[in-house]
């Protein structure tokens, strides 16, 4: 079974009406059992002490707020090649959720660093791309509004968010790159020795997986508005025309 079918607007739909009732629920009971478990059940940490529980909320915003710039490149470069308006109407409904997830992932980022390193913020690569990836976010919206067309929008848009990309996988590779920054390794890891300890990375696994299926969620719903505009903007021209 094809997967080109969706991007007929009345099939996703379809698919959406389906799918968004489990994800809002499967997000709900994956953030609230996850901050539970991890607010209230989780002990201090012997270095940074209850500083540490804002990573349930941190790194669930810092990961959705790069891979939904990831998700977006995707469905950029599908428009550019197939033209689906599906896939641009999806990019541009994500962005907005990606936008405020950097920002969450900022300001708990300045929370979290404060104490641990005496300021609310240092130029540190990681921090430095994160804050660019905001300003990619900050300008791609800005770029849809200003355009009239929307297929030029489209246009534009992906290109920009090609180009945003750079910064969005410096955002999640700055600690690889530059070892003499301030900035922690991945807190969930492949290797033992890099992985938090089993009773953070439990709840936090569930946080991660919570807001993953808000994010999906929100951006199902958002499409699915856009979808809507755009069907009555191209009627409202059509009447235009015949009056």
């Amino acid at each position: 079974m094809s997967l080109w079918k969706y991007a007929n607007p009345v099939k996703f739909l379809a698919l959406s009406a389906r799918v968004q009732p489990y994800a809002w629920a499967a997000a709900a009971i994956g953030i609230l059992i996850g901050l539970g478990w991890g607010f209230f059940a989780t002990p201090d940490d012997f270095r940074q002490g209850s500083t540490i529980k804002i990573i349930y909320i941190h790194v669930p915003a810092a990961w959705i707020a790069i891979n939904a710039w990831i998700m977006m490149l995707f469905a950029s470069l599908v428009w550019l090649v197939r033209r689906h308006h599906v896939s641009a109407l999806a990019a541009k409904a994500a962005a907005p959720i990606g936008l405020v997830m950097t920002v969450i992932g900022l300001i708990t980022g300045a929370v979290w660093g404060q104490p641990m390193w005496g300021t609310w913020w240092v130029w540190d690569p990681r921090l430095t791309s994160f804050l660019i990836l905001f300003l990619f976010y900050l300008g791609y919206i800005a770029l849809w509004e200003a355009i009239d067309d929307p297929d030029t929008a489209a246009d534009l848009t992906s290109i920009l968010c090609l180009v945003g990309s750079v910064f969005a996988l410096l955002s999640r590779y700055a600690v690889l790159f530059w070892s003499q920054g301030l900035h922690q390794g991945a807190s969930l890891s492949l290797d033992k020795e890099e992985n938090i300890s089993d009773v953070f990375w439990q709840p936090l696994v569930l946080s991660i997986a919570g807001f993953t299926l808000l994010f999906l969620a929100l951006v199902l719903y958002r499409t699915g508005t856009e979808i809507a505009l755009r069907r009555t903007r191209a009627l409202n021209v059509r009447l235009d025309k015949n009056t």
